[in-house]
């Protein structure tokens, strides 16, 4: 139990000191997103601070390689002069003054190194006392007392082009090591001056003599090496720049990607927030006029309590007889009939570019004028027009309704009137309706009761305005329940409703028991005579019925 105890309160531990680690990312994530100066005011200082790091570092290397030179000169001149007191002016001395110039000069009272085993000897002494320098003095002619010398692949280069181009003062340099060591190799020529010559053709134990003047003897090569890891650090400063610039690189990549989760999951909550918010607003416009959807949608029109009195051309529908249809229908097949026929008529309305009010039972209210108009005539004659293409539409559903079994096809009455109205939202502040009051949306209603099935009849205020298009006839003069004044219907010449037809293409007759319709215009003989026949069976059988009941 302890154990678990003490593995809770460690994970417990690891929890919060992730929160607090998180947390800070967090403000200063913020921080830096409030008050962005902060965040250039660092970047600027970066900037400022690189090349002031790389100034130090330049001259801090400066001062180590200058010291580091003159420590090593010291040494070489020290080791040189200590050579020199002891190889030649001590022996000089030993000798009472007597110098003998020779190879072998350890051997020889007041012996002194030739040019060529000073070299050599110095060299041994040089690569002792400095370290990363080797001073090398090498041939392949050695005498014949000494070791051969083993000249490394650089060194046989240098000495077949020197001997090649035979220049005194050319000088070969080769640069070469690894990724962690790097070497300089340098070599220069030996070139034998008139004292040379004479005694390596005359010694005993030289291998060559028939030397020149400018001949090539050999090379002087120096080999420099260096790790460079021991230059690392030499640049401190910078070092210190980019191990902060690190730092604060990954912290903000920290900040950065916490943020780019935090917008991650904000971008994926409006995703998700715009997707419902498009599913609810279609699901919506359903139940709205595409106008009054748009206009409130695009914030042009706000959801308060608010009318406007303007002048509209009122549409109004009704279906003939509807009550007695539904009877003779089932509920289902009703449904998908009445269903149709709103679409239909909804789909010219929205063509013409009326506002659909609404469906009340069988009828339909629709309106021009609001929220979108183009002038009180353009308004009236879109409705009009409107109107003749829901009956011909209408038309052409009822020959198809017939033929899948529909007895009493659908019959429409439409009323048509144009006059000032208050229109807006209604309602309470929890539930409004957009829709339109007054008298002359319920003269509309009352011209659609006296319209005959198929028909259209419209007020004077409407014929006004579409008369330069649409062909009607004055009606005699009614008095209408809720109408003051008298009022002379319009009814629209039933050949326009057709088709706009000559008159006489197309002859139509209806009533409560008939349904009658010809298109003369399009009539061949056989049409003809299957029209005469169907013409005469009917006669018949209105005949016999009539007799019957007599």
């Amino acid at each position: 139990m302890a154990e678990e105890g003490n593995a809770d309160s460690g994970t417990g531990a690891t929890g919060r000191s992730r929160r607090r680690f998180s947390g800070f990312f967090d403000r200063m994530g913020r921080r830096f997103m409030e008050q962005p100066g902060w965040f250039f005011a660092i970047v600027t200082l970066a900037l400022v601070a690189l090349p002031v790091a790389v100034w130090l570092d330049l001259r801090n290397l400066t001062n180590e390689s200058l010291r580091h030179q003159a420590s090593d000169l010291n040494a070489v001149i020290s080791d040189i002069r200590a050579y020199y007191a002891t190889n030649v002016i001590g022996r000089v001395q030993d000798s009472g003054g007597k110098a003998t110039p020779t190879d072998k000069y350890h051997d020889i009272t007041g012996g002194i190194p030739i040019p060529a085993t000073l070299s050599i000897e110095l060299g041994d002494v040089i690569g002792k006392r400095t370290q990363g320098i080797k001073y090398r003095f090498v041939s392949d002619y050695p005498f014949r007392n000494r070791a051969p010398h083993k000249l490394t692949g650089f060194e046989e280069r240098a000495l077949k082009a020197f001997r090649y181009s035979g220049s005194p003062s050319d000088s070969i340099v080769e640069t070469n090591g690894s990724v962690f060591q790097r070497e300089v190799n340098m070599a220069v020529p030996v070139v034998m001056g008139s004292s040379c010559v004479s005694c390596h053709n005359t010694h005993p134990d030289s291998p060559k003599t028939d030397w020149q003047v400018g001949d090539i003897r050999g090379i002087q090569s120096i080999t420099i090496d260096q790790p460079i890891a021991a230059n690392l650090f030499s640049f401190k400063y910078l070092l210190a720049y980019l191990v902060l610039a690190g730092i604060a690189g990954m912290t903000f990549a920290v900040m950065q990607w916490r943020q780019a989760l935090q917008f991650f999951g904000m971008n994926a909550e409006l995703e998700e927030t715009n997707s419902f918010l498009a599913t609810v607003s279609m699901k919506i416009s359903k139940y709205l006029s595409p106008q009054v959807y748009r206009s409130i949608f695009s914030g042009e029109r706000d959801a308060v309590i608010s009318t406007e009195r303007k002048k509209l051309t009122i549409f109004f529908s009704d279906i003939k007889d509807f009550t007695r249809t539904t009877e003779r229908l089932q509920p289902e097949e009703l449904t998908a009939l009445l269903n149709e026929y709103f679409t239909e008529m909804a789909e010219i309305a929205h063509e013409h570019g009326a506002t659909v009010d609404k469906f009340i039972g069988d009828a339909i209210l629709a309106f021009f004028g609001d929220p979108e108009t183009k002038g009180a005539k353009e308004d009236a004659l879109a409705c009009v027009e409107m109107a003749i293409a829901m009956q011909r539409r209408l038309a052409e559903l009822g020959h198809e309704w017939q033929r899948r079994g529909i007895e009493n096809p659908f019959m429409a009455r439409i009323g048509i009137n144009t006059g000032y109205c208050n229109v807006g939202n209604f309602g309470s502040a929890d539930r409004m309706d957009y829709t339109i009051i007054g008298a002359e949306a319920n003269l509309a209603a009352r011209l659609e009761s006296i319209a005959e099935p198929g028909g259209i009849v419209m007020s004077y205020e409407t014929y006004a305005l579409v008369r330069e298009k649409i062909r009607a006839r004055a009606m005699q003069p009614i008095t209408l329940k809720g109408i003051s004044r008298e009022v002379v219907p319009y009814a629209v010449d039933p050949a326009q409703i057709a088709g706009g037809r000559r008159e006489g293409d197309v002859y139509e007759e209806s009533s409560d028991s008939l349904r009658l319709y010809v298109n003369l215009s399009e009539l061949d003989a056989r049409e003809a005579e299957k029209i005469e026949a169907a013409l005469a069976a009917a006669q018949k059988a209105v005949r016999a019925r009539s007799a019957e009941k007599k």
